[in-house]
Formats: structure tokens, C-alpha cells, sequence
């Protein structure tokens, strides 16, 4: 059970709680901040100060006071008029992120919310109360408004929910898993929506997958490198370490060690040619680069999610409620624009590899990896897909938070787009899924023309997986199906697995 303290969330637990369903528990320190907060705004509420959000209007609204009668229906109020977003819903998994990530950041204790809604929410996680969360209405400025309002709505018995596989209202879903709705005192509403949960979540989980597809991406680079009979010299860490930029020398490390016992390099260690393409040569420095953006986009969204990231926030030792600007999310936006460009690269690297191994010209190997050309077209299509996944990742690679347009009146004057750098990021990756999937299947292939010497132990296992359920092309057949299996095991990280069970944990 993974214990929510505000402070010391990881990628791997968001993991293990968003898609495995680990459960929840508040820590009993951060229950106790959580208290603390809510004494001291109800301290503010009694000295009458006036405070943005629980005694006046939202936005352009500020200048509005709010009776202390009319507090708590503010809450209720702000949720209903928020909840306009639209677009598909997001997956079950992002919901459980982001319903774990708003606890979290309520369980600093800064929040001034009460115990219960914390607590409601972590009980919505461990009975599988997933709101049903349009994923289009955000612009990571306040936060996320839009879906967490459909989030917040289904605290309080309105909206609607998924739960054991059935859509229903709010309050029938609660009732479901044996939960009642609450009733929203002042400020609640404002903590539950207020914040950048959403696209954090998104965020999290496509770093979890990008750091995954990294590893595929050198697993499958060693099987086109085995296919194009590449030289292993430019890996030599004497070289790699003469340019220490992050990640280089990490991913040159895990090609010597995948190429290991390689039965087809020393076949052609004469000078065959001066210098191997960059798509070989290079794939230290270029994959080096691609996860330096992403643990550069992993400390960004660390932080985040264990941010207070409402507004206001309060200060239990000073009695204090301060207003600010912590739900804007220009660091995620940002963070996770880096991760789109790292997927372009990585993707565009992979496919050019997939090019080079259906050339004949290039590959010295059968033109389009086919015993029997002409009246077969081999993998030349394949390499078509590969071209249009990358060239759509270049597309995605532009920055959503380099754009901004004003809202709520110009008060809310420049925005990140954090939402869109999120779902845009999440796209790019799967592109980049399909690619490198693309170019087991093409590498995989090419390795069969230089039998019966074998490759690295590395690109040995992983071939040997792909052949458990990809046959050997030996005429045209539909390959759809061939690259989603594979894909499949990349998701599930067998390929990784059965190379690293060959020789080692990669780095």
C-alpha cells in the first residue's frame, strides 16, 4: 500500500497506483497538516478577511464578495460552471494519476481542506471510482480546470463515473463502491480543481512508457546494427567519454554489452568501408540526447507532483492565506514539449535505420529484406509506415507551450498550454512505439540472410522472442499484425526483458 505524504511521490508509485491498482493510505503526518490547514482558514473565515476564492468570485470575478451564506454554494457553483470540457475521456489510467496527484498535492497541507474530501478521494482510487474526465478544456493556466471539475463533481454526487465497467451518475457510482457524496465547504471546490494534476498525470505515465521505449529503441538499433554489419568502434568508451554530454556514454555501455559475443562482426572487421552511416555511428550521441530530455522532463514533473499547486495557499504557523500563481503549469508545458521533440528524434533515428535495411543498395542484403523480388514487395511498405509516423512526429515536435491566447477577461493573460504539450506528448510516443516496432520487424528480417551466424547475445534474445510468434517473411504477407504483437511486447517490456536476461540490466 503506497502511503501519501505530499512530499516524496515517484513515477514508479504514481505507476503502480494509475495502472495496477495499488491502494492508498494518507499518512498519519500528513493527515495532521491537513487538519492544521483547515484550522487556520476557518481562523481566516472568522476574522472576516476577505480572501480570493472562498469570500469572492473567480478570475475577472475577484472583485465580487461573497456573503458568508453564500460560501459554501460558491463551491458547488464553481464546479457545475467549470465542467464544460469535451473531447474523448481520458484512459482510466490517467483519471487514477490525476484523482492520486490531487490527493497529494491536498495533503501538504497548504490546501485548507478537510480531511474527509482528501480522504474521499483515496477511497474513489481504492474502490475504483474512475469520473468519467473530458480531455479537452484545459490550458494548464489555474490549472486544469475543465476535467477536474467533472472530477470534482462526482465528490458530490453529480457527474458521472465508471465503476466495475458501468457508467453511472455520480451519486449512484459512490453508492456502488459503499461511498456517499460531501458536501463542499468553502474553498474545497476551488483545491479540488485548481491545479495541474491532469497534465502531470499524462505527463508521468508517458515518461514512464518514453523511458521503457528507450530501451527498445537500443535493443532494436543492435539488431539493424547486427543486420547491417556496422562497426562496434564508435561504442569504445575511450571515444564516447571525450564528450560527456548526458546519456551518450549510458547507451554506448548497453551497446557493448548487447553486442556481446557477436558471431557476425568479426565476419566483416576488414576495412568494408571507412565510416559506418550516423544512424549507426552515432546512436550513443542521438539516444544519449533523447534521454537526457527525458530525465530533463522527469526532475520537472517529480517536482509537480509533490507541488502544492492551488489557490490560495495557507500557512498554518503564520495564519496566513497567500495568493499566487503555483497552478500554472509553463514548467510541465515545457517539460513535456521536450519529451515530444526527444520522440521526433528517436523516432526519426529508428525509422532511417528501417530505410537502410530495405535498401539493397545500402544494406548489401535482398532489396526490401525479399528473397524473390519483384513478384514480392518485401518490407517496402513497411518503411512507408515508419516514414509517416515519423514525419508526423516532426509535426508534433512544435511546441504547444511556446503559444499562448488570453482568457477569463485578460486577467488570465498568458497561459502554457500545458494540457495540449501533455496529450501532444502522449501521441508522439506512440508513434514512436510503432516506428521502433517497425524496425524489430525489418532488422529481424534482415538478420535471417546472414545466418547461421548469429548476433549479440542481446539482438540474439530479442530475435528469438520475435520469432516465437513473427515468422521469417519468406513471401508477401499482411504484416499489421506482426508489428502490433510486436508493439504489444514492447508495452509490456518482454523484448527488454529477454535481452537484459541475455546480458544484463541496460542502463
Amino acid at each position: 500500500m503506497l502511503s501519501l505524504d505530499g512530499r516524496s511521490l515517484d513515477l514508479d508509485g504514481l505507476v503502480r497506483v494509475a495502472r495496477h491498482g495499488e491502494r492508498v493510505r494518507l499518512a498519519p503526518a500528513a493527515a495532521k497538516r491537513v487538519e492544521e490547514a483547515r484550522k487556520t482558514l476557518e481562523k481566516i473565515l472568522a476574522r472576516g478577511t476577505v480572501a480570493y476564492g472562498i469570500k469572492t468570485g473567480f478570475g475577472e470575478l475577484e472583485h465580487v464578495l461573497i456573503s458568508d451564506e453564500d460560501a459554501k454554494q460558491l463551491q458547488v457553483n464553481l464546479l457545475r460552471s467549470t465542467a464544460v470540457g469535451l473531447g474523448d475521456p481520458l484512459p482510466t489510467e490517467v483519471v487514477r494519476g490525476a484523482l492520486l496527484l490531487r490527493a497529494n498535492t491536498l495533503a501538504k497541507g497548504h490546501s485548507g481542506v478537510r480531511r474527509a474530501l482528501v480522504q474521499l478521494l483515496l477511497e474513489m482510487l481504492n474502490r475504483g471510482v474512475h469520473p468519467v474526465m473530458p480531455s479537452r478544456g484545459s490550458l494548464g493556466a489555474s490549472g486544469d480546470l475543465a476535467p477536474l471539475a467533472h472530477m470534482g463533481l462526482v465528490l458530490i454526487g453529480e457527474g458521472q463515473a465508471e465503476v466495475e465497467g458501468e457508467t453511472l451518475d455520480g451519486a449512484a457510482a459512490l453508492a456502488r463502491a459503499g461511498l456517499a457524496p460531501i458536501a463542499l465547504e468553502p474553498k474545497e471546490g476551488l483545491a479540488l480543481i485548481n491545479g495541474t494534476a491532469v497534465m502531470t498525470a499524462v505527463g508521468a505515465l508517458t515518461l514512464a512508457d518514453g523511458f521503457g521505449l528507450l530501451k527498445d529503441a537500443q535493443v532494436a538499433a543492435s539488431l539493424s546494427f547486427e543486420a547491417l554489419r556496422g562497426s562496434p568502434a564508435p561504442y569504445d568508451d575511450r571515444y564516447v567519454r571525450l564528450k560527456p554530454q548526458p546519456g551518450a556514454r549510458e547507451v554506448a555501455a548497453n551497446l557493448r554489452r548487447l553486442l556481446r559475443d557477436s558471431e557476425i562482426i568479426p565476419s566483416h572487421a576488414g576495412p568494408h568501408r571507412v565510416q559506418d552511416p550516423y544512424s549507426l555511428r552515432c546512436i550513443p550521441q542521438v539516444l544519449g540526447a533523447c534521454r537526457a530530455a527525458l530525465d530533463f522532463a522527469a526532475g520537472a514533473v517529480r517536482i509537480e507532483m509533490n507541488a502544492a499547486t492551488d489557490n490560495p495557499l495557507l500557512f498554518p504557523e503564520d495564519e496566513e492565506s497567500v495568493s499566487g500563481g503555483n497552478f500554472h503549469g509553463q514548467a510541465v508545458a515545457m517539460a513535456l514539449d521536450h519529451v515530444a521533440l526527444a520522440m521526433a528524434v528517436l523516432a526519426g533515428f529508428s525509422e532511417r535505420r528501417t530505410a537502410r535495411l530495405v535498401d539493397g543498395r545500402l544494406s548489401e542484403l535482398p532489396a526490401f529484406l525479399t528473397k524473390r523480388g519483384g513478384i514480392n514487395s518485401g518490407m517496402m511498405v513497411a518503411q512507408y509506415v515508419a516514414a509517416g509516423y515519423a514525419s508526423d512526429n516532426k509535426v508534433l515536435a512544435h511546441p504547444a507551450s511556446a503559444d499562448s491566447i488570453p482568457t477569463s477577461a485578460n486577467q488570465e493573460d498568458y497561459v502554457p498550454m500545458g494540457m495540449s504539450a501533455a496529450l501532444k506528448a502522449r501521441t508522439a510516443l506512440e508513434n514512436a512505439q510503432r516506428v521502433v516496432a517497425l524496425e524489430y520487424l525489418a532488422a529481424a528480417q534482415g538478420l535471417e540472410f546472414l545466418k547461421p551466424r548469429k548476433p549479440g547475445r542481446g539482438p540474439r534474445a530479442a530475435a528469438q522472442l520475435v520469432r516465437t510468434r513473427v515468422p521469417p517473411l519468406e513471401e508477401d504477407r499482411t504484416m499489421s499484425a506482426d508489428v502490433e504483437c510486436i508493439r504489444e511486447w514492447m508495452r509490456r517490456g518482454e523484448l527488454v526483458a529477454a535481452a537484459e536476461k541475455a546480458v544484463g540490466r541496460l542502463n
